[in-house]
């Protein structure tokens, strides 16, 4: 359709305020994306990435996007749903992917490297060295997998579920949320399971060491062997763990609002 240069002043305020609800629920949404969404990416990196989605999604989207409201109130609730609507779907999709420096934070606690802490973006806290190498190397298989875009396509997607200017279901999404957090926690331990059996019977071998030997000096024995053993098990179970975390990564993003 043709638009008359005449016609510009009264359009402009009405697609600038529609660009602002996309950038909203993009912008938030890739704070927390995995991949997309990870601490060491510049911000001015994600403000680019922000605008060039939204560029895409907006000439698409215009039309089903809701008109600038007169009341001031109207305009900030319009804008929290759709900040509300992102974080919501960025959340989701970032759970599966902390369940594999999860699983490593556990595996260095097993293993003995938690005297060597370092801080952990993916957690906002102090973390071992294992857990931020294999939360890296989850990031890279995301890439390589291409999974990294179904958030971007659920992200799409989303309008058609949740509506621009419609009622954000919180009690839905905190439903949600909160399985999906037990989901997280429940495969990072499905993960680390080889690791804490290995544990425990390491445990249990040194108590009772302890017992017929009580002279042996455990410590010094136990930390090497302990280090030693658990980095020889993790090379030979790193790619069963990094195959399993994909095959759930998949579901869980494949499962996203708006796929």
């Amino acid at each position: 359709m043709a638009i008359e240069p005449g016609q510009l002043p009264e359009l402009l305020p009405a697609w600038t305020f529609a660009f602002l609800l996309v950038v909203c629920r993009v912008g938030a949404a890739l704070m927390l994306l995995p991949g997309l969404g990870e601490q060491e990416i510049p911000a001015q990196v994600k403000i680019g990435l922000t605008l060039a989605l939204a560029a895409l999604l907006w000439p698409v989207l215009a039309p089903a996007l809701p008109a600038p409201p007169s009341a001031p109130a109207r305009a900030v609730a319009l804008v929290a749903g759709e900040c509300a609507a992102g974080l919501w779907i960025g959340m989701l999709a970032r759970l599966v992917a902390l369940a594999l420096p999860m699983a490593a934070q556990f595996l260095g606690f097993l293993l003995g490297l938690s005297n060597a802490m370092l801080f952990d973006p993916s957690f906002g806290a102090s973390g071992t060295a294992l857990a931020r190498m294999v939360g890296l190397g989850g990031v890279v298989v995301l890439f390589a997998t291409g999974l990294h875009m179904l958030p971007i396509a659920a992200l799409a997607g989303s309008y058609a579920v949740l509506p621009a200017g419609g009622a954000f279901p919180a009690d839905a999404a905190a439903e949600t949320i909160v399985i999906a957090v037990a989901a997280s926690f429940a495969l990072a331990f499905q993960l680390a399971g080889p690791f804490v059996l290995a544990g425990v019977v390491f445990q249990l071998t040194l108590g009772l060491l302890s017992r017929l030997v009580p002279q042996m000096q455990v410590y010094f024995v136990a930390l090497p062997l302990q280090v030693a053993g658990g980095l020889a098990l993790l090379a030979v179970l790193i790619a069963g763990m990094l195959s399993a975390w994909t095959a759930a990564a998949r579901a869980v993003l494949g499962g996203l609002p708006g796929l």
